[in-house]
């Protein structure tokens, strides 16, 4: 399946799985810095809020370990975007923020989740780490 982005050169490519949904992005996220707020489960097990400004939500993303995160939105004058969530293997995950995800980024603490697929991985031509994991690598 391939969902195409307007504003971006590259498509999304993925293979069927269940337990990964797409949020196409409504939010109309501007250039420069965005704040986001994320939602990670500390140690004691509570879950913690907080905000980050980042240029992108997959940069906001990198900023918090990838396995206490439990969801991460946009926020702006009025709304807020999901652009990531995760309940056990389950996500849902914008087109933005898929369309930046490398390897790495799932490899290194997500290969638990819906995310990590090898047969993802070879649809994409992924050949490392770096590699991205939802566009067609080149």
């Amino acid at each position: 399946m391939e969902i195409k982005n307007k504003g971006y050169m590259n498509t999304l490519t993925l293979i069927p799985n269940k337990d990964l949904r797409v949020l196409n992005s409504k939010a109309n996220i501007s250039e420069g810095k965005n704040t986001y707020r994320a939602i990670t489960k500390c140690k004691a097990g509570f879950m913690v809020s907080s905000t980050v400004e980042a240029t992108s939500p997959i940069m906001a993303f990198r900023q918090y370990n990838p396995k206490s995160l439990q969801s991460l939105a946009i926020v702006g004058d009025g709304f807020d975007f999901t652009v990531y969530a995760r309940q056990g293997k389950k996500v849902w995950a914008s087109d933005d923020i898929l369309l930046e995800m490398t390897v790495g980024d799932i490899n290194q603490s997500l290969a638990n989740t819906a995310l990590y697929s090898q047969s993802q991985y070879k649809a994409v031509k992924a050949s490392s780490w770096a590699s991205k994991a939802f566009v067609i690598n080149e």
